[in-house]
């Protein structure tokens, strides 16, 4: 039944279907590395880093109405909706003349990942998924918070339990269609890379030739 609506969606977006951007979601608990290689990637392969919570902070501090509503919520401890986040990230996307993105840390669940879809019609063209045990990522957590680390290791240990019980399901998802590219982030900075760039080289010789 679908079938005429697909045709006439494929008539309409046949153009721009062209044009639509390539996007990369990163993925990784926190402390595995992943910032630091995103900056790796859009100096040595040209993408625009988007980071879900940088645009959220960025909105709270124009002082627009949304970013009252988004730092209120965020204040009450509520989870910012799915489509604030989204409009942000597509809003940062269409604006911005590059068409190759990394999106760090989002989606943080299944609905964020499901909602992305259907508001941009995008799908990732891959799922950079940084692989770290939890003792390293703890580790490099404490080291740079020096100081304050007994008030730390449970808001640390509480991060890496959403981060398993949310965002694993999203990285399952993607594995189910062959789109997660693991990288084991355990190892130090230039290892990671090394194994980072032969993700991406076979993709940038491509977009060369």
């Amino acid at each position: 039944m679908g079938s005429v609506v697909d045709a006439a969606n494929k008539e309409v977006n046949g153009t721009s279907s062209a044009k639509k951007p390539t996007v990369i979601f990163v993925l990784g608990g926190p402390g595995s590395g992943k910032g630091t290689q995103c900056a790796y990637i859009v100096e040595h392969f040209g993408y625009r880093h988007l980071s879900a919570g940088d645009l959220l902070r960025a909105e709270i501090k124009s002082g627009s109405e949304n970013g009252t509503m988004i730092q209120n919520m965020i204040k009450e401890g509520k989870i910012v909706p799915s489509e604030v986040t989204i409009k942000l990230l597509q809003k940062a996307i269409q604006e911005n003349g590059n068409d190759k993105f990394l999106i760090d840390g989002f989606p943080r669940n299944e609905e964020n990942r499901a909602a992305f879809e259907k508001v941009t019609e995008i799908e990732p063209k891959f799922v950079l998924f940084f692989d770290c045990p939890e003792e390293e990522m703890e580790r490099r957590l404490l080291g740079r918070n020096q100081g304050r680390e007994d008030d730390n290791i449970e808001t640390i240990r509480k991060r890496f339990k959403v981060f398993l019980e949310s965002s694993l399901p999203v990285i399952q998802y993607y594995e189910a269609k062959g789109k997660v590219r693991k990288i084991h982030a355990a190892k130090p900075i230039d290892d990671v890379f090394q194994e980072v760039k032969a993700v991406f080289s076979p993709e940038a010789e491509k977009v060369a030739a």
